[in-house]
C-alpha cells in the first residue's frame, strides 16, 4: 500500500484519519494474502479519501505564497517611499 505524505496526513480530520488507517491496514492484509486485485481497490479508496486533505495543503501553500508576496511588496514600497534599504 502507498502511504500519503506526512503533510497530507497531518491535515486529515480525525474521522478521515481513522478511515485512512483502517483502509491501510485492510489493504496491507490483502497484499500479504496475495490479493492484489482487492488491494488495488482499497488503494483507490485511499486516494479518494485523501483528496480533501491535499486541497487543504494546496490552500495553505497559496496562503503562504500570498503572504510572501504581500511582504515583498511592502518591502519594495517601503524602499521606494523612504529611499533607503528597509532591511538595514
Amino acid at each position: 500500500m502507498r502511504h500519503c505524505s506526512v503533510q497530507v496526513r497531518g491535515l486529515l480530520t480525525r474521522e478521515e484519519l481513522d478511515r485512512y488507517n483502517g483502509l491501510i491496514e485492510a489493504g496491507s492484509y490483502l497484499e500479504d494474502q496475495g490479493r492484489y486485485d482487492l488491494a488495488y481497490i482499497v488503494q483507490k479508496e485511499i486516494d479518494i479519501l485523501i483528496l480533501p486533505a491535499i486541497e487543504r495543503l494546496k490552500d495553505k501553500g497559496r496562503a503562504r505564497d500570498r503572504a510572501t508576496a504581500e511582504y515583498l511588496e511592502g518591502l519594495r514600497e517601503g524602499k521606494e517611499v523612504d529611499g533607503e534599504d528597509p532591511s538595514a
